[in-house]
This record gives structure tokens, C-alpha cells and sequence, in this order.
């Protein structure tokens, strides 16, 4: 299991989750997914990938159906079974057409069969992330009076624009995308940096507090103490809550 990963470039794509028991073939997606610009976390077993995805939150998933014990056809029935869209490729050694149909029919995105260029791979990942987001949603983002425009990328508060920069606005994007919920340091870093760092949580808290300055009375972003971030317009519901 891989435990550390090297820092991405800054135009990080997010985390791209490779789950693959063949580690030349693990090896390789690697390489050509972080030249690309996607930060990269490889596991080799069905049941590490799923405990993996309850601690980060990749935007796509990288999927070997042969995997020991949990195999990639579980792992997707399981991943969906509790509500996690998260685009999935399957990469088989196998070319049945059972296979796939059934995977698509799971909730699989797309489907490779080895051998394949690693440079398709980058393209179908890329490709799976243009169809639909599995971070923010489209149209125009608003909790309180706080609004976001993704396509435009533009930011106002009380009907004022406000001046973010880019990594400010992708956390407040992600974080807008779905009000209520919270997410750890470890997932938003993987979400917006696209890196599976225990240790850079400071670069989140940064960031989190230029958004605060910038919006002022108007931020939405609230902290559960010892737990993460989230946005919301309703007050704090107890004494574990900070602006």
C-alpha cells in the first residue's frame, strides 16, 4: 500500500484513486496521470481502495476488475450501493462483454482492456471528468448570500463580487457543492490539490481563512472543531461549531 506521495504541480487536476494488484501496471498509470497534472494514490486491493475513498475524496477512480478478494465488480456495486458517484474506469485483462455490460450497468464510467496506452488512459480519465463532475455541480452555487458561478468563475457576497484567487475559489466551489457536509483537511487537500497528504492540512486552514477575510460577515464556511469544514447559512447548533 502506498503511503506517502510527492508533492503535484499546482495546476492539480485532484486525486485520481488507482486500484491495481499488478504493480508495473500501477507504476506506469501513475506516472502518466501525475505528468498530466492529477495528484495519484495507488492501492492493490479492493478493500484498501474502499477504505481509502471514506478518508480522501479522489475525483476518479482508476479500477482493475481482477482484484483479490473484493474484485472490481464488487467494488463498484459496494461504491454505489452507498451513494458515491464517483467516475469509475475499469482496466481488465479480460475482454468479455459480460463483463463490461455488467460493469456499466454497476455504474462504471468507462472500460479499458490490457494492454493500453497509458496516454488513452490520461484521455479517458480526463474525458469522464469533462461528462460530469463528481465534485461541484453545475450552475450558479449559493448558501446564504454567498453566490458562485463555476463557468465564469465568479465569486459575490450580499450581491458584491468578490476577488478570490484560483485556489481559493476551487475550496469555496467544493465546499458550496454541497452545503451541510463536511469535509476533513485530508479530503479537501485531495479533492482541490489532488495530493494524499497527512501533513500539509496548514495549506487548508490558509486558505480557509483568506475566504473568511474576503467574504467577511457574509462566509457561510464553518468549522467543526477536530473534524473539518463545511458550508452552511443556518447558525452553529452547539458549542463544537466556530465561524
Amino acid at each position: 500500500m502506498e503511503q506517502a506521495i510527492n508533492p503535484t504541480p499546482p495546476q492539480s487536476r485532484g486525486l485520481v484513486l488507482i486500484v491495481e494488484d499488478d504493480g508495473a501496471i500501477a507504476d506506469v498509470q501513475r506516472l502518466y496521470l501525475r505528468r498530466a497534472g492529477f495528484g495519484v494514490h495507488a492501492e492493490d486491493t479492493g478493500e484498501a481502495g474502499l477504505e481509502m475513498i471514506r478518508i480522501q475524496r479522489p475525483v476518479a477512480i482508476v479500477l482493475d476488475v481482477g482484484l483479490p478478494g473484493i474484485d472490481g465488480i464488487e467494488f463498484c456495486r459496494r461504491l454505489r450501493a452507498r451513494d458515491d458517484w464517483t467516475p469509475i474506469i475499469f482496466v481488465t485483462a479480460r475482454d468479455e462483454e459480460v463483463d463490461k455490460i455488467l460493469g456499466l450497468e454497476l455504474g462504471a464510467d468507462d472500460y479499458m482492456s490490457k494492454p493500453f496506452s497509458p496516454r488513452e488512459l490520461v484521455s479517458r480519465v480526463k474525458a469522464v471528468l469533462r461528462r460530469g463532475p463528481a465534485g461541484p455541480r453545475s450552475g450558479v452555487l449559493r448558501v446564504g448570500s454567498v453566490a458562485l458561478d463555476p463557468e465564469n468563475r465568479t465569486v459575490s457576497a450580499e450581491g458584491v463580487p468578490v476577488e478570490l484567487t484560483a485556489r481559493e475559489f476551487d475550496v469555496l466551489a467544493y465546499l458550496l457543492a454541497t452545503p451541510g457536509r463536511v469535509y476533513s483537511r485530508e479530503q479537501l487537500l485531495s479533492a482541490v490539490w489532488g495530493q494524499a497528504s497527512y501533513t500539509a492540512g496548514r495549506a487548508v486552514d490558509v486558505q480557509i481563512a483568506a475566504l473568511r477575510s474576503k467574504l467577511g460577515a457574509a462566509s457561510p464556511i464553518q468549522t467543526l472543531r477536530g473534524v473539518g469544514y463545511t458550508a452552511r447559512s443556518l447558525p452553529p447548533m452547539d458549542g463544537r461549531h466556530e465561524g
